[in-house]
């Protein structure tokens, strides 16, 4: 009788549990936009709630990236296999990098924006609102892209590449420490569980935090999304749902056949929910590794590839980089279409799209760099393409981060043979 009761009972309690966090989720942000929406602006007196979730995530982000990589590196078996991982994961991101951009590139050029004299209008008002805004400097170099000039600076979001690179270092070095390293990659990888452990903690107050900005997001910011900016924002959010759709569910199958299809989508719906509340593909982070090893994607390649891919690889950014430039050609009168034009914008693109940050907002560079790049007068150009760039955040950080996700399957398929799920599942 008891063992009928449970063998009844089993599946419908397992359901529960598999969707609980998601349905929670769901829940706390369907409640908060509907507070946008009825309360507006007034929704500012909540926001602190989100803000303190948020401050949480970031604070744990930076030591469980830190941990995550040198310990993933450290407990590799052999530098070669280093090497032809990384090898693996620079093609996968570079490839998705370039057919986004190209798949943005095609749509501006079937639907050009034409020039609007408002835009500069717009472009004067931005900058007499935010004056600012166009001192920011636009020096940024290599140097102070990949590596900072005191230990301590290490900790600040803004340097996570140079954090990254740390601790790729510091990974290998442990590798190349050999057996007297083997206490230290011990410790990396034990601090890197104690911090996966942290992280599922505060993911617990998720539907408060992320409720709550959801709540800010819809009823201050909502009216922005019309007016004058309406037509190349209505190409790009139509464009990234059609490639979120229809690429991702390509790689997917590309990683793991019908069985990739469905171990993909049933599982990258908290990282994309994620990363649309957030607008930080760093934030994401703690989500997409828990999707990712529920996916029974290899260690050693989530724990790589998730957080190298949040600060340089964002399909996201490279399609919005195409959108802003369209829109500043058009704006001063210059040809988007020409050919001479194509493998400039492209290589922009590319370099764009790896030096923007994993934090909202942090496209500024990206932004900057473009504009120098191609000549545009910082004063007007600025402000129109971070008008843009923050309007577009939340669903370009959604394929920045759910593109890890998915490149991180590509890459176990590359590495490890096309039945590496079937095998993993079997398991």
């Amino acid at each position: 009788m008891n063992t009928s009761t449970q063998s009844i009972s089993s599946p419908h309690t397992s359901t529960l549990r598999n969707y609980a966090d998601i349905l929670l989720l769901l829940s706390g942000i369907a409640v908060g936009s509907g507070i946008g929406l009825i309360f507006g602006k007034q929704v500012e007196s909540i926001k602190f709630i989100g803000d303190i979730f948020l401050n949480l995530l970031f604070t744990a982000i930076i030591p469980l990236v830190f941990f995550t990589i040198a310990s993933s590196v450290a407990n590799l078996q052999t530098s070669s296999q280093l090497g032809k991982l990384f090898g693996i994961v620079a093609g996968v991101f570079l490839s998705t990098v370039l057919i986004s951009a190209l798949v943005m590139m095609a749509v501006m050029l079937m639907f050009p924006i034409d020039q609007d004299n408002s835009l500069r209008s717009m472009a004067a008002q931005a900058l007499i609102d935010n004056p600012t805004n166009a001192a920011h400097s636009s020096g940024t170099s290599l140097t102070q892209v990949l590596t900072v000039n005191d230990f301590f600076e290490l900790m600040a979001r803004k340097n996570m590449l140079a954090l990254i690179l740390i601790s790729l270092l510091v990974g290998f070095a442990s590798l190349r420490a050999g057996e007297k390293g083997k206490v230290f990659a011990q410790f990396l990888d034990s601090t890197n569980e104690v911090m996966k452990q942290l992280l599922g903690l505060i993911m617990k107050t998720a539907p408060l935090g992320l409720g709550a900005y959801f709540a800010y997001q819809v009823g201050v910011f909502g009216p922005q999304l019309l007016g004058i900016y309406f037509h190349p924002l209505a190409l790009y959010y139509l464009t990234c749902a059609v490639y979120f759709v229809v690429f991702f569910s390509l790689y997917a199958y590309f990683a793991g056949g019908q069985l990739g299809l469905r171990v993909f989508w049933k599982n990258n719906l908290t990282p994309a929910i994620t990363a649309i509340g957030t607008c930080s593909s760093i934030a994401t982070i703690p989500a997409n590794l828990l999707a990712a090893e529920k996916m029974r994607i290899p260690e050693h390649i989530r724990n790589i590839v998730i957080p190298l891919g949040a600060p340089i690889h964002k399909d996201g950014s490279s399609m919005s980089s195409i959108i802003k430039l369209a829109l500043l050609f058009a704006m001063f009168g210059q040809d988007f279409s020409a050919p001479q034009m194509f493998f400039a914008i492209m290589g922009i693109t590319v370099i764009v799209s790896i030096v923007e940050g994993g934090i909202p907002n942090g496209g500024y560079i990206g932004e900057i760099f473009a504009i120098t790049a191609f000549g545009f007068p910082m004063e007007q150009a600025l402000p129109v393409a971070m008008v843009i760039g923050t309007l577009v955040d939340p669903i370009a950080t959604l394929l920045n981060a759910n593109g890890d996700l998915v490149s991180s399957m590509m890459v176990a398929r590359v590495a490890e043979g096309k039945d590496w799920l079937r095998s993993r599942m079997k398991e």
